[in-house]
């Protein structure tokens, strides 16, 4: 009998898992009947005209945006790592808060800083009577934006960079001074090739977060494949050149990701034992002291306290205007879409991977790569995806929708707040489901074993026994969901409701109409909730770490 409940048990865990990551996959498929549709003239003029700029600009931004982020980021953990000076305890996690700013506020901000009538050209003309830095102040190009995005991604390298070097026994590093190897030997000759991995993962979401973006570089003028996509379907209403562009960004994407694979390998740094003694902070003095502080703290301002107090500027500029904006209704709309999309995807991960755990076979590792595959795919590729997935369904769906209610609308579904939540459904799902993963393998199958042999089912060990194991894992999917949800630009421009504004969607409405000191209001409040955010995100996990260790 005992036997018979768990298949049952199982079958339903594993049936649910199946439809979760189905739903991941039909839209993405689903676009790809377009592309046996002829080619319009569209496409080859964009082809002719426009595919080497995409190209050529969105691998220079890469490019560019990896060496730096990637010099950034391994800088700053081994510093906070492996070296004692002042502020390191502050730079330790507020290193992390450029990642509170999206991209495109962070380049609204900088691009106000930098104008003719910014803080830095009225100072040298009033100082010092120059007059000759229009041209060279100019940051709306695509130095700017690689720029911008350094400043705001380097964060993704930093945190894992730091984290992996944190579990890493001091014995290896002790070694090599024993051995007569210097400091700055020691870091590129030791620190970065153990790092590997860790690195190649953070860049890796630094380029995908690049690929991504559509604030930035359509307000910079950049043309890459994000607006090539945006402009094509809207401008020219041309649906099937607009996937065919995405088809060519997914070969982009492909492509990039099974080269990290390679450059990643095989090689792996471990312990030689289970005992891990973390590195002991070297004491730094005198100008080193000075040097590493300022350093620090120079990217954080830059990264976080220039361009926000930016934004509080223009906050006070017109401060009259701003609070007659309809900040209620904004805030119920951004809060109302994330919360519900954060509900549904934390469910569904902790389901997943529920399923993964207990089955442990082929198809479950299938699984848990699919549920990652929607972050690993622009939003623009998504939206368009999501679009003809849910036409579909409307097609299909509205003869039976009728008999329900005569009244109906012909695109119900496609003009519906769902289409919108289940966009955000699959492009972060993988994000909650690695978080409640980690959590997982930090308790193991021990405790889930022992309550199965005492006769409890599944559903019951997991309600009474794994749930409340994983409540931080739980909230720390939850908040790192809810906050991308927040700062998403692309997939809520493109899918939302009419007449339905989120503060992602005002902030960039106002800048792309070069109302920034309007924008401001709703940029701040983004930054706001997600520095709350990330702080609470921080004291998780390290009373995880304390709880474990």
């Amino acid at each position: 009998m005992k036997l018979r409940n768990f298949k049952i048990h199982f079958n339903a865990w594993s049936v649910s898992s199946t439809i979760f990551v189905l739903l991941v996959l039909l839209p993405n498929l689903s676009i790809l009947g377009y592309l046996n549709h002829s080619p319009s003239e569209n496409w080859y003029y964009v082809k002719e005209y426009m595919l080497n700029k995409y190209v050529i600009n969105s691998t220079l931004m890469v490019l560019f945006t990896a060496f730096f982020t990637i010099t950034i980021g391994i800088s700053l953990s081994w510093l906070v790592v492996a070296y004692d000076f002042p502020g390191r305890k502050l730079l330790n996690w507020a290193l992390v808060l450029p990642i509170a700013i999206p991209p495109y506020i962070g380049a609204y901000a900088y691009n106000g800083i930098f104008d003719y009538t910014g803080v830095v050209q009225v100072f040298l003309r009033e100082a010092f009577n120059f007059e000759k830095g229009i041209k060279f102040f100019n940051i709306m190009n695509i130095r700017g934006a690689i720029f911008i995005f350094t400043i705001f991604l380097f964060p993704y390298i930093f945190i894992v960079t730091k984290s992996f070097l944190e579990k890493q026994s001091s014995s290896i590093v002790e070694s090599a001074k024993i051995l007569g190897r210097g400091s700055v030997d020691i870091f590129f000759n030791i620190v970065i090739p153990i790092s590997r991995v860790a690195i190649i993962g953070g860049v890796s979401l630094v380029i995908l977060e690049v690929l991504n973006d559509y604030g930035v570089v359509k307000y910079f003028g950049v043309p890459a494949f994000s607006t090539g996509i945006f402009q094509i379907w809207f401008s020219m209403g041309d649906i099937n050149s607009a996937i065919r562009l995405a088809a060519v960004l997914m070969i982009f994407v492909i492509a990039i990701l099974f080269f990290e694979r390679i450059i990643r390998g095989r090689k792996k740094y471990s312990n030689t034992n289970s005992k891990v003694t973390p590195l002991s902070r070297s004491k730094l003095k005198g100008k080193l002291a000075f040097f590493a502080s300022f350093y620090g703290f120079s990217i954080l301002s830059l990264g976080f306290f220039i361009p926000v107090a930016q934004l509080f500027r223009w906050l006070s500029m017109t401060i009259n205007r701003n609070v007659r904006l309809d900040l209620l209704e904004l805030t119920m709309n951004s809060l109302l879409v994330a919360f519900i999309a954060t509900i549904l995807i934390v469910i569904s991960a902790l389901i997943v991977a529920n399923f993964t755990r207990i089955t442990n076979n082929s198809i479950s590792k299938l699984y848990a790569k699919i549920t990652i595959v929607g972050y690993s795919i622009p939003a623009s590729v998504i939206a368009l995806g999501v679009i003809v997935f849910f036409l579909y369904l409307d097609r299909n769906l509205h003869g039976f929708l009728r008999i329900l209610s005569p009244d109906v609308k012909k695109l119900f579904l496609s003009s519906s707040l769902a289409m919108l939540i289940f966009a955000y459904y699959i492009r972060f799902l993988g994000i909650g489901f690695n978080a409640i993963e980690a959590g997982y393998e930090k308790v193991g199958n021990k405790f889930f074993e022992s309550s199965r042999m005492l006769g409890e089912s599944i559903f019951k060990t997991f309600y009474k026994v794994d749930m409340p194991m994983i409540k931080g894992a739980i909230i720390s999917g939850s908040i790192l969901v809810f906050v991308d949800i927040l700062k998403e630009l692309p997939l809520t421009l493109i899918l939302r409701p009419f007449n339905f504004d989120t503060f992602s969607t005002r902030a960039f409405e106002y800048a792309n109409d070069e109302m920034l000191q309007e924008a401001s209001v709703a940029s701040l409040i983004i930054i706001f909730i997600s520095t709350i955010a990330i702080y609470l995100f921080y004291k998780i996990g390290s009373k995880g770490d304390e709880k474990w260790n």
